[in-house]
């Protein structure tokens, strides 16, 4: 078997040759491009990220940008990456970085966990990779590695395997080439020893790994104990004014897609034929009902049922009111809006 420092070198080795050395963000490797990424990559695939993160560096090249920048300009780049409290935090951290670190990261695990949205893994990567300091990290990919090599049973998420994980982590770190290490655990994690049907045939750690030996690789990590997420429904309102403007409304600061505008949401029928004759004067029987929307989120699973309706006439004036506003078709691409609203209007011409 395997010594841990022979790990280090072997990973090391092959990520020489196999490894990802062109993404965007190592070509400047600033720290602020290293922390974008990290956030981006959370729960998203690299292939996925590229054009965000293209897109979002172009608008907001720096710290101070990013924290001097709208809320709804920031969602806006982010419109259609998902989780967006990464989003939020990300900006509420920029803003601290202005505040208390002089525009800057700071260069320190715990000042760097301090930040919204920062745990102790992200902090890792970002001081291994700005600063090529040693610190471990622990994300799925490298959870799922070491779960596997060094044959660890119990879900990752478990606090005592996850102390254990971490420990095995500290002990592996090399004495140099800490960004190459950092980068060659997560492209190890993410193209060689996946999740599905990993290459262990062509694995530079397979006569060191405990699961292979044992013919446990598709056992091992162990899944989260699952249960069945509950279902809910909810209805919108796709209102569109005699110009073919849509009515947007901000959903609440707090909960799923916090911040972001989207369709006027409610309960069930009888609410938004209500909302629709109370708020715009429209005729509820002239509303058109569309397919339903089906979204699964971490904690559920929501089904949409859209309403599509015009309002005749001149719509009541909302101009003023900062939780809803009538939007052109030519606007949308600049407005931050949930992916599969963003779906349904493109679906839905005027």
């Amino acid at each position: 078997m395997s010594t841990m420092p022979d790990i280090a070198t072997r990973l090391l080795d092959w990520f020489d040759r196999h490894g990802r050395h062109d993404l965007p963000w190592q070509h400047p490797r600033t720290p602020y491009r290293v922390w974008l990424s990290e956030i981006m990559l959370q729960q998203t695939q690299v292939a996925v990220v590229i054009p965000y993160f293209a897109r979002f560096v172009a608008s907001l090249p720096d710290i101070p940008a990013l924290a001097r920048a709208p809320q709804d300009e920031v969602l806006a780049l982010w419109s259609g990456l998902g989780y967006y409290a990464r989003a939020r935090h990300l900006h509420a951290a920029a803003k601290l970085c202005l505040e208390r670190h002089g525009g800057e990261l700071p260069r320190d695990l715990q000042a760097l966990m301090a930040l919204p949205g920062i745990g102790r893994s992200t902090a890792g990567a970002i001081l291994a990779q700005a600063w090529d300091e040693r610190a471990p990290i622990l994300d799925g990919n490298v959870k799922r590695v070491l779960c596997r090599v060094f044959g660890i049973e119990g879900w990752p998420g478990q606090p005592a395997v996850e102390k254990r994980l971490w420990a095995i982590a500290e002990t592996l770190l090399p004495p140099t080439r800490l960004a190459d290490w950092t980068q060659a655990q997560m492209d190890f994690g993410a193209t060689l020893c996946t999740r599905a049907n990993p290459a262990c045939a062509i694995c530079p750690l397979q006569d060191a790994c405990i699961a292979r030996r044992g013919g446990r690789v598709h056992d091992l990590p162990a899944p989260k104990p699952g249960k069945p997420l509950p279902q809910r429904e909810a209805h919108l309102l796709l209102a569109e004014d005699g110009d073919g403007r849509v009515l947007l409304q901000r959903r609440p600061p707090i909960g799923v897609w916090a911040g972001l505008w989207s369709l006027p949401q409610l309960e069930d029928a009888a609410q938004a034929h209500a909302w629709l004759r109370d708020h715009l004067r429209g005729d509820p029987a002239a509303a058109q009902p569309l397919a339903p929307i089906e979204h699964a989120f971490s904690h559920y699973r929501l089904r949409l049922h859209p309403l599509r309706v015009r309002i005749g006439g001149t719509p009541p004036r909302i101009a003023d009111n900062d939780g809803l506003r009538w939007a052109r078709r030519a606007e949308l691409s600049t407005i931050g809006l949930p992916a599969p609203i963003r779906k349904l209007l493109q679906e839905q011409t005027a």
